[in-house]
């Protein structure tokens, strides 16, 4: 057993890291917690998620062993821990996963040999406690195990595939795993893995081998992979749990010390309260979300962000805070992880200030959502509250919905979360068809590597590799038809990283090399493939074939175009974190010859003053004329020298880093002007918000910003010759006229209001007598809502005990309105009664017990409503 064993979360961290280092595996960083390879995913939740396109041939890097700690999160979507987590030992939002890769290189053996000595060996932990579990099929492995490594036979199980195979999908790699259980002992109820008794807490897993050696097809067939691949995972919370002897991994020494913090905190004797596991649990995943970009909000990442604060200030409050106290919880995680993640320190301010905006917010939204909670529960006409009212709560007030759902079960009420999930997933339509930045689509498979020579080159000598048409290869292109080049070496920048891809033509080359133009193919679109570039277009004149020597030439102009907004937005973005702050992080872009488009994590909209800041800075910035230069690096170099890698990209080892002056430096593989002075200038378009916590700029530079100016400048010559101002005076003078016209509506309001007293004194007149109470049902010419609403005032006060029903239709619209008296709701309430006109109307409404509203879309059955209405009233008034 080794003479210093590792003990604390941070030890047994570094240990496992650097045992693999000694084993020949390249450290490498943890990931962005928002997967920048695989839409799929909500949040990075294991280990290998950052290597999925390098287990898939997808991408290639410089070594075949890696290790890393990787930051996880399931607390959304498929892998959900959230309602679980403060009331179990080992649930989490968020946790660390400890990991050993083999990318083609090591397998079954080495693997085995890795885990079991890093165990028993580096950790000391006893080999009679540590039990395994193999793929039923898995002979290899138990050989492995038994014969090898020594573990006595019967602690090494056979277990299906339903827990010990592992699949990427329903086709690619998989395989099966192999998981090591450590035992507790006998004075810990449960039994060993595939027993009745496995799951209780005696045998728990901690670590878990995967070895990817099969390509699933669609049929169900597995074939051989040429390459077999390991994928391994052992929780560090888990371990952790382990070898410091406790059982819960909320005992361990690091949230052993954040729950005495939230406890002295919120002045909670009580350690064991599960709302103490609960905040310090959610204080992390909150704080890493935040820190990888994620921001409170109503839709997607931002929501499930939102969701974990609010429940954690709940369970805040539960122990009695009075006000915001999350936030104050920063420094402690700080305390604990900043060493493990520089990037945490880093954004320890920004986490800080998100957390106590959004405790703010929910305050506001407890007091706000209760409210309309109270009244949409007042008016409920069964014991479940409707899924379109939890959605209007969540969508409009920001109130969770499982919120909603445990204030329902203290009421002893059912919600409806079919239909709050129709609603929310109408919603994620709409915003992912507003956002949808997706590249072209190629339909087809290209097995060639072409050579980019475009940042130097604007025109190349080349070979056609590959030709397409329809999604088919084919050896000729035929003139008139459409289809997809492949060259050996090309020009033409390939759409990728927001930049649209170049245009131009290639033409054949013959014999002697000489461009001959009877073969003319005119690209009208690049897209990228893996290491192919294909070029979309139309040929004319003669045909190509496979193997041509060609000319392949780009549309220069067009491209300065897309130079000059490319380097805009690296410039816009340094502004915006400028100017906003260093949370702004890019969330997607479109550049192309015309304009760009950029979009960004920032929970408000820009002010006027901001956007006029922004401009400043990167006006200074293009009047500095600033060398653009670009170098190769390691991704490690890349980094610390303060390069920003973008939100859904893949970066390589060796990483292009971008450099606009001393003000702006990104990974970038796009195009860019020589000097910022070749802008010319920058002009904002427009701002607006996209989705929750993500907004837009729209912006041009160089020639077409002079012409956007330009154009503004007739605009406001004709506005003010419409004004009969000069150009300095048009904001007085329209201030002045918008006076003028609320004076003007202010008046017009005041008469209708003499109008409706009077009609209000006229239509009194109209009432019956119903039992003892006054009933006034009449239809009002040519009266909006507000009118009616007016009036319904007016005869409130000359009807006293009344029950009253009005309606009028103005402009197309037909609105409704119905009051009962306080002293007889009790006996009737006005949404039932307004419900009772509108269901004959086609329309709906609601409100409280003594007012509700409604619309329809037409009076055409009105006397048919009101006398249903006045069968209601006589049947619970009448004597």
């Amino acid at each position: 057993m080794p003479a210093s064993l590792p003990q604390t979360t941070s030890q047994i961290r570094e240990q496992f890291l650097q045992f693999f280092a000694s084993q020949g595996h390249q450290i490498v960083a943890s990931s962005s917690l928002v997967p920048g390879n695989d839409k799929t995913l909500l949040f990075t939740n294991a280990g290998m998620v950052q290597f999925k396109d390098v287990f898939t041939g997808d991408e290639v890097r410089d070594y075949q062993r890696a290790t890393t700690s990787q930051r996880c999160v399931r607390a959304g979507g498929k892998h959900n821990d959230l309602d679980n987590v403060g009331y179990t030992a080992r649930h989490h939002t968020f946790f660390e996963m400890l990991g050993n890769f083999s990318f083609g290189d090591y397998f079954k053996r080495e693997a085995i040999q890795f885990a079991w000595s890093f165990l028993t060996g580096t950790l000391g932990l006893p080999a009679d406690k540590l039990w395994v579990t193999i793929f039923e099929e898995d002979d290899e492995a138990e050989s492995i195990w038994v014969n090898e490594i020594g573990v006595p036979a019967e602690r090494v199980i056979r277990i299906g595939a339903k827990d010990n195979f592992w699949m990427m999908g329903d086709t690619g790699p998989c395989g099966p795993c192999s998981e090591i259980f450590y035992d507790h002992g006998e004075d810990v109820w449960g039994g060993p893995p595939g027993s009745p008794e496995e799951d209780g807490d005696r045998y728990i897993e901690i670590w878990n081998l995967v070895f990817m050696q099969f390509d699933r097809s669609a049929d169900g067939t597995m074939t051989p992979l040429p390459s077999p691949c390991v994928d391994t995972g052992m929780g560090l919370e888990r371990i952790a749990a382990v070898l410091q002897h406790v059982h819960s991994n909320y005992e361990i020494d690091l949230f052993d010390r954040l729950i005495r913090d939230a406890a002295k905190l919120l002045g909670v004797g009580d350690l064991a309260n599960p709302s103490l596991r609960v905040i310090t649990d959610h204080l992390r995943s909150c704080a890493f979300l935040i820190v990888d970009g994620v921001l409170p909000s109503n839709e997607g990442r931002g929501y499930v962000l939102r969701r974990i604060i609010r429940r954690a200030a709940r369970h805040g409050h539960k122990l009695g805070a009075s006000g915001t106290f999350f936030h104050k919880l920063v420094p402690s995680l700080v305390r604990e992880m900043g060493q493990a993640y520089p990037e945490l320190v880093a954004a320890q301010a920004e986490v800080d200030s998100q957390l106590l905006k959004e405790e703010e917010r929910f305050a506001a939204t407890l007091s706000a959502g209760l409210s309309i909670l109270d009244d949409e529960v007042a008016n409920l006409s069964g014991k479940t509250i409707p899924g379109e009212v939890i959605f209007k709560l969540y969508d409009t007030y920001g109130f969770p919905a499982d919120l909603t759902g445990d204030i329902a079960r203290e009421r002893e009420l059912e919600v409806d979360m079919e239909g709050f999930n129709t609603c929310m997933e109408a919603q994620r339509t709409r915003a992912r068809a507003a956002s949808n930045f997706a590249a072209q689509g190629l339909d087809f498979q290209s097995g060639s590597a072409t050579v980019f020579v475009g940042y130097t080159e604007n025109q190349c000598e080349s070979v056609i590799n590959e030709l397409f048409v329809d999604g088919e290869s084919v050896e000729r292109l035929e003139p008139g038809q459409a289809g997809w080049v492949v060259l050996s070496k090309t020009p033409f920048y390939g759409e990728s990283g927001g930049q649209v891809g170049d245009v131009g033509h290639i033409t054949r080359r013959d014999a002697n090399g000489v461009e001959a133009q009877d073969a003319v193919f005119e690209v009208l679109d690049t897209q990228k493939q893996r290491q192919a570039f294909a070029h979309a277009g139309a040929l004319s004149g003669a045909a190509l074939t496979v193997g041509d020597a060609v000319t392949a030439t780009i549309d220069v102009a067009r491209r300065e175009r897309i130079r000059q907004n490319h380097s805009a937005t690296h410039l816009l973005h340094g502004a915006l974190r400028s100017v906003l702050g260093t949370h702004v992080e890019q969330k997607g872009s479109l550049v192309n010859d015309e304009s760009l488009r950029f979009d960004f994590s920032h929970g408000e909209p820009v002010t006027e003053a901001q956007r006029v800041s922004i401009e400043q800075w990167i006006d200074r910035e293009v009047r500095a004329n600033s060398e653009c230069s670009t170098q190769e690096m390691s991704m490690e170099d890349a980094v610390a020298a303060g390069a920003m890698a973008l939100f859904g990209e893949k970066y390589g080892d060796i990483v292009r880093v971008v450099r606009l002056g001393d003000r702006s430096v990104e990974l970038c593989g796009g195009t860019h002007v020589g000097a910022t002075g070749e802008l010319g200038g920058v002009k904002v378009l427009t701002e607006g918000g996209v989705a929750a916590g993500v907004r837009r700029i729209e912006a041009v530079s160089g020639s077409a910003a002079l012409s956007y100016s330009q154009a503004l400048e007739h605009q406001l010559n004709e506005v003010a010759t419409t004004l009969k101002a000069p150009k300095h005076d048009v904001v007085p003078k329209l201030k002045q006229l918008q006076t003028r016209n609320r004076d003007l509506a202010r008046e017009v309001e005041q008469l209708q209001a003499k109008l409706a007293a009077n009609s209000g004194n006229d239509l009194a007149a109209n009432a019956e007598t119903i039992g003892n109470v006054s009933v006034l049902l009449q239809v009002v010419e040519d009266a909006d809502a507000k009118s009616l609403r007016t009036l319904l005032d007016q005869l409130r006060q000359k009807l006293e005990n009344s029950i009253i029903v009005l309606a009028s239709e103005k402009d197309g619209k037909v609105s409704l309105i119905a009051s009962v008296a306080d002293s007889r709701t009790r006996v009737l309430k006005a949404g039932d009664l307004l419900k009772e006109v509108t269901v004959i109307l086609g329309g709906r409404g609601g409100g409280r017990a003594d007012m509700a509203q409604g619309g329809a879309d037409s009076l055409e059955k009105i006397e048919e409503s009101f006398a249903a209405a006045r069968a209601l009233i006589q049947s619970r008034f009448s004597v």
